[in-house]
C-alpha cells in the first residue's frame, strides 16, 4: 500500500527542544514565549528579532478578555515559524502566523528572517503543539475556575523547558 502510510513509514521522528525565554507586553497584551528548535539548530537574534517584530499585526485586538496571548517560534534546519494565540471572548482563542525561508508556505524566498503570513489553515506541527494543551489548561485554571482571575497566576505558569514531541 502506497500514499499516506507509505510516506509515513518513511518518516523520522526527532525530538526537538523547548524553552520559554519569558513574558513580553506588546500592544497592550502580556505574551508568553515559547522557542522551539532541533538540536544542532541556532534560533539566531536576527531570525528572533525579525519573527517578533511581526508581533503587533498578529495579536488580536483587545476586548474584555484579560490581555494575554502565547506564542511558538519554531526555528527549523531550513525555515522558521512564529504562531500568535490571543485569548478572546473570555476562552476563545484567535490564532495567526508568519513563516520565512519555505517557499511552499508563500515564502518569497529562504532568508529566515523574511516572515510573510501563511494562508494555510494550519494551527502547529506536533513539536509547536503541546504548549497549546498546557496554556489552554493553564487558562482554565487560572481565569476561569477562581472566582476571582489570576492573570499573573497564568503568566507565571509556563509549559516545562526540555525535550518536546512525544
Amino acid at each position: 500500500m502506497s500514499g499516506v502510510r507509505g510516506y509515513l513509514s518513511a518518516m523520522s521522528f526527532i525530538e526537538k527542544n523547548l524553552t520559554s525565554p519569558g513574558v513580553v507586553v506588546v500592544a497592550g497584551r502580556s505574551i508568553k514565549r515559547y522557542h522551539v528548535r532541533a538540536e544542532g539548530v541556532a534560533l539566531e537574534p536576527a531570525v528572533e528579532e525579525a519573527a517578533y517584530a511581526c508581533l503587533p499585526q498578529l495579536l488580536a485586538d483587545v476586548d474584555e478578555t484579560p490581555p494575554a496571548a502565547f506564542t511558538v517560534l519554531h526555528r527549523s534546519s531550513n525555515a522558521a515559524y512564529l504562531n500568535v494565540y490571543s485569548w478572546v471572548w473570555d476562552n476563545v482563542i484567535e490564532y495567526h502566523n508568519v513563516a520565512a525561508g519555505i517557499p511552499f508556505l508563500g515564502c518569497p524566498d529562504e532568508d529566515p528572517t523574511n516572515f510573510v503570513p501563511v494562508r494555510k489553515p494550519w494551527i502547529g506541527c506536533v513539536w509547536e503543539l503541546p504548549p497549546l494543551e498546557h496554556e489552554r489548561s493553564s487558562w482554565v485554571r487560572h481565569l476561569l475556575k477562581p472566582e476571582i482571575p489570576d492573570l499573573a497566576g497564568y503568566l507565571a505558569d509556563l509549559f516545562p523547558a526540555g525535550p518536546i514531541g512525544s
